[in-house]
């Protein structure tokens, strides 16, 4: 059976925030792996539905929407069908507009600081003791941001509101290659909890094993 939704993912920390939300929704989506291991994200095929030739790509035949992009497909899968707002926060509250500036924040600098870390610590050929250096003492210093973020909310260990929403979901993909980058998450005590309380829902776990390789 073909459903309205397919996914074009891979497994990676974007790759994982749309199949994420999606479990969490309990929506019915199609898979359909795209191998950036051998560029198969630079195909004809693929730069057709994104000429960024990025994972993820989300299509969704029941609006007409193809869209690309982290933070607006989860924005477009809040705002479609999310109508509960069990994941979000309506539009106008405060909390949506924090619930932006966070999701805003991930994708902007989380991510890309967090990615050029992992290139010069894990996959560059040449070491260069600045860049690592660099880079690792800025990701510290977001994640350091995070906790204060945390901190600040007296309604409960999300980033925004009294309920996770997808700025929550933005961070914790990429939360899980800290390890990697040989930082302990729980050096920050109020984001290991929140880290560990997330990494127990049934969605998030169903979400990171999208897609079956």
């Amino acid at each position: 059976m073909t459903h309205a939704l397919k996914l074009y993912t891979f497994p990676t920390p974007n790759g994982f925030k749309p199949s994420i939300l999606l479990e969490l929704l309990g929506l019915k989506y199609d898979v359909q792996t795209i191998d950036i291991r051998t560029n198969e994200q630079k195909s004809e095929e693929f730069v057709k539905l994104n000429p960024n030739g990025r994972i993820p790509t989300l299509v969704d035949s029941s609006t007409g929407i193809t869209i690309s992009q982290t933070g607006a497909i989860l924005q477009y899968l809040a705002d479609t069908y999310d109508k509960e707002h069990k994941w979000s926060y309506p539009h106008g509250t405060p909390e949506y507009y924090k619930q932006l500036e966070y999701l805003t924040f991930q994708v902007a600098e989380n991510g890309p600081i967090q990615g050029q870390a992992n290139h010069f610590v894990i996959y560059a050929q040449e070491k260069v003791p600045y860049a690592i250096n660099r880079y690792l003492t800025d990701v510290k210093r977001i994640y350091g941001v995070y906790e204060d973020i945390l901190g600040r909310n007296d309604k409960g260990l999300y980033l925004v509101g009294d309920h996770y929403s997808i700025a929550d979901i933005a961070l914790y993909t990429w939360a899980r290659g800290l390890s990697r980058l040989d930082i302990d998450i729980h050096q920050w005590p109020k984001l290991g909890k929140w880290f560990d309380a997330l990494g127990e829902l049934p969605g998030v776990q169903a979400g990171l094993k999208v897609p079956t390789l």
